[in-house]
């Protein structure tokens, strides 16, 4: 097996973004691509030679296509092991769990999350570190700097490997192990949560759930561990893995995953339900005839966490994403714990959760975690559900409202204007930047703007700095509004509105959240100009 050095050429806009490099499928396929980027990592890294990289991805086509070339690409550059899942799959929590376990020196996931798949769909990559998680601005400014000088890549001039047989071969000097998918994982996931509790719950009959995969990589995950160990049999959905996840769009909220919605929302409804995405590290959350916001579940995991025997000691504190509501702040000051504020991306999380600073994480875009892996986890947020209603013995509705009568409810949206013209949705976030100056003290109804800002962040670990994170529009009393450019689409801009407004009052909390942030919604027209700069009369998707 011999050793190739090839030639090419630049490619623009390999730049990552919060969660990796994500283009559509056929810029992948272009000639040089993909082998330039992975080149682009391996040159950023150091002392990785004769240490071990682990390799998974969603199952997304050309998933088996680009694992096949970064094997062969990480023999020639000098990896001593690479574990790679069962047929090139792991979910984006698995390859996490798998570099903790093993000590690995880092890991490449492949995946575009919850994007959709397909020959015309889209496809990604990044790295995680040895801590599990996604590599820190640092290391992802340094792999797109490579990325604007590299001339040549290495490769092994090798056959493909067989992934379906799981075992070890050795490839020039590197050895490669496939490894189940699943087994690891789910030793973890069996660690933290009371599993024989769960599953009596399973066996009494009386309580039945929906989850579905969505024809994602949670799949296998799933009927290991919800069908097998806990008993969940014949209440999992579309748990085949496809390349184009059956034409769908991998995202678990509540217009991609209508049909989840509408057995929830339906007669004779089950107590709970649930979905998980493209690469299984986001979740959503229902009840019977009720949707729990990422936001409200973060705040009931985090106060009910002394339930589940893998938290029962008690939480470091809590982390939560800037664009995520504040409910979990009113759980963490009950607790007389810290609530951090960070930038979107897990990889904030990271330095916190590293420090023993946090233990639940969250996100309002469907993800949830802890310090058990260093991204977020669908299933586990799955499970820990699970296991408060197996304590419980109540149903998702009662558990939120005594929440909210304790702690108060936070309402809140968020509403996505997906694929909208790049240059109009610059334009709305520089017209409202450009207005900082004159914002505070302006009236719109019974609402008074109290300040604006682009939020920034200054690490309380490393002093590490991020700003221009989102626009933030704060009236008096407490309500907001933030306006934010997603990182995670890849055909124009993805404007996202988060919308949020505090009640004490119990005789509001069963108002629908769209009714109760109405005023809200028109002021955030009226400030940015939504239609004029997106062309948009409504959101594509609203949660």
């Amino acid at each position: 097996m011999q050793i190739h050095t090839i030639s090419t050429q630049l490619f623009a806009g390999q730049k990552p973004g919060t969660s990796g490099l994500r283009k559509q499928v056929q810029v992948f396929q272009q000639a040089h691509y993909l082998e330039n980027f992975v080149q682009a990592i391996f040159d950023t890294l150091e002392g990785y030679a004769g240490k071990t990289l682990v390799l998974g991805g969603d199952g997304r086509y050309y998933n088996r296509n680009a694992i096949q070339t970064i094997l062969k690409m990480a023999a020639a550059n000098g990896f001593g092991r690479v574990l790679v899942g069962h047929n090139g799959l792991l979910s984006t929590p698995a390859v996490s769990a798998v570099i903790r376990q093993y000590q690995a020196f880092g890991g490449i996931v492949l995946s575009a999350s919850h994007n959709p798949g397909g020959p015309e769909g889209d496809f990604g990559i990044k790295y995680n570190i040895s801590n599990g998680g996604p590599a820190p601005e640092k290391i992802t400014e340094a792999i797109y700097a490579r990325t604007q000088s590299i001339r040549s890549y290495k490769i092994l001039a090798a056959d493909d490997l067989d992934l379906a047989r799981l075992g070890t071969v050795q490839v020039a000097d590197m050895q490669v192990e496939v490894i189940d998918s699943v087994t690891d994982y789910a030793k973890l996931m069996e660690s933290l949560f009371d599993f024989d509790r769960i599953n009596q719950m399973f066996k009494s009959g009386a309580f039945q759930m929906r989850f579905d995969a969505m024809h994602a990589i949670t799949g296998p995950y799933a009927k290991a561990i919800l069908e097998q160990r806990l008993g969940a049999a014949g209440m999992l959905l579309n748990c085949t893995p496809l390349e184009d996840f059956g034409g769908g769009h991998p995202d678990p909220n509540l217009t991609y995953a209508k049909d989840l919605v509408d057995i929830l929302f339906g007669a004779d409804a089950p107590q709970f339900g649930a979905a998980s995405d493209g690469d299984g590290d986001r979740n959503m959350i229902l009840g019977a005839h009720c949707f729990v916001t990422p936001s409200d579940s973060l705040a009931v995991l985090a106060a009910n966490a002394h339930l589940v025997p893998g938290y029962k000691d008690g939480l470091a504190g809590i982390a939560r994403s800037m664009p995520t509501s504040a409910a979990a702040d009113r759980v963490a000051a009950a607790l007389g714990i810290d609530c951090f504020e960070t930038p979107t991306g897990w990889k904030f999380f990271g330095n916190l959760l590293d420090a023993g600073k946090a233990t639940l994480c969250g996100e309002e875009s469907f993800g949830t975690g802890s310090n058990h892996v260093r991204e977020k986890d669908g299933l586990w947020a799955v499970l820990f559900w699970l296991n408060i209603l197996a304590v419980r013995q109540q149903s998702v509705g009662q558990i939120l409202r005594e929440h909210w009568a304790r702690f108060g409810r936070n309402f809140y949206s968020r509403h996505d204007y997906e694929a909208v013209p790049s240059e109009g949705a610059n334009r709305l976030i520089d017209s409202l930047r450009n207005r900082f100056g004159i914002l505070p003290g302006q009236r719109f109804g019974d609402y008074e703007i109290e300040f604006a800002d682009d939020f920034s962040y200054t690490d309380p670990v490393d002093q590490s700095f991020t700003q221009q994170q989102g626009i933030r529009i704060g009236f008096v009393g407490g309500s907001r509004m933030v306006f934010r450019l997603s990182g995670t689409g890849t055909a124009g801009a993805t404007l996202r509105l988060y919308l949020e407004s505090y009640s004490a009052d119990s005789a509001t909390h069963n108002l629908d959240a769209q009714v109760a942030l109405a005023d809200l919604i028109k002021i955030a027209e009226e400030l940015a100009g939504i239609r004029q700069h997106t062309g948009r009369d409504q959101p594509t998707v609203i949660t």
